[in-house]
């Protein structure tokens, strides 16, 4: 399997889409500011939803919860990005659960400060409008990756966005994932962590990660695309997708 370029890099060039400081400071004026815990519940989903959040600072999953305490990740909201926009909408529910991953700050405005917005601050309004498209057309492409792509292909994709978004990303260095940073990984990717583990034990006899107890380090992630091998074609032929896969022990 040769990894598909254009796939990978069009999935780095969505995470590039963000909201400017500038604008996030002027959005501020309308909206209400709270910081979160590493680890803390912002909602849950299928509770009712009002307006749109803003990041600030830090990490923000969104999780799909999958029976047997499994979940999928199908965002993780950087600053500058927005999350929760189900609320724009008449009677919205929130889709997924929220967690702030580490120390977090968000801004959000209400449906009524959104249309204050609009009447009063209309280019900055086309600005956060413009980046909830963004997003949504890059959901739309992690869902065809699910739907068209191999396992390695979504982790590959998975390692780049996070690559560019993690704090101690450094370019051309190693990038670590912990037991807590793989199971986020293994959720992005939307696979069990038995799948993802094939895929890395392969990385690993290639030379491009390493495996110490229950953290992967990665070697180099910006030579994936152009150096990743082979997959056997009976395990493309036999990609389960994410909502019907058998939850095993970790």
């Amino acid at each position: 399997m040769v990894v598909e370029r254009f796939a990978v890099e069009g999935a780095v060039r969505a995470a590039g889409a963000r909201l400017s400081e500038d604008e996030r400071s002027a959005l501020a004026g309308y909206a209400a500011k709270a910081t979160w815990p590493a680890g803390f519940t912002v909602y849950d989903g299928g509770s009712p939803a009002d307006g749109v959040f803003v990041v600030l600072r830090g990490r923000i999953i969104l999780r799909n919860r999958i029976k047997g305490g499994r979940g999928f990740v199908p965002v993780v909201a950087m600053p500058g990005e927005t999350f929760g926009g189900e609320g724009l909408a008449d009677n919205g529910v929130y889709a997924t659960d929220a967690r702030a991953e580490d120390d977090a700050a968000t801004l959000h405005l209400g449906r009524a400060r959104v249309r204050a917005l609009v009447r009063e601050r209309p280019q900055l309004a086309m600005a956060l409008f413009g980046q909830m498209a963004a997003e949504h057309a890059a959901l739309l492409e992690r869902t065809r990756e699910l739907v068209t792509q191999s396992v390695e292909q979504r982790l590959v994709s998975a390692i780049l966005r996070a690559a560019e978004t993690r704090a101690d990303a450094e370019a051309g260095q190693p990038l670590t994932f912990d037991a807590g940073e793989y199971r986020l990984l293994c959720e992005m990717v939307g696979a069990t962590r038995e799948s993802v583990s094939l895929v890395v034990a392969r990385l690993s006899a290639s030379g491009l990660a390493k495996r110490s107890g229950g953290a992967v380090t990665v070697v180099a992630p910006e030579r994936l695309a152009d150096q990743l091998g082979g997959e056997p074609p009976e395990e493309r032929e036999q990609s389960v997708p994410v909502a019907t896969e058998e939850a095993r022990p970790a």
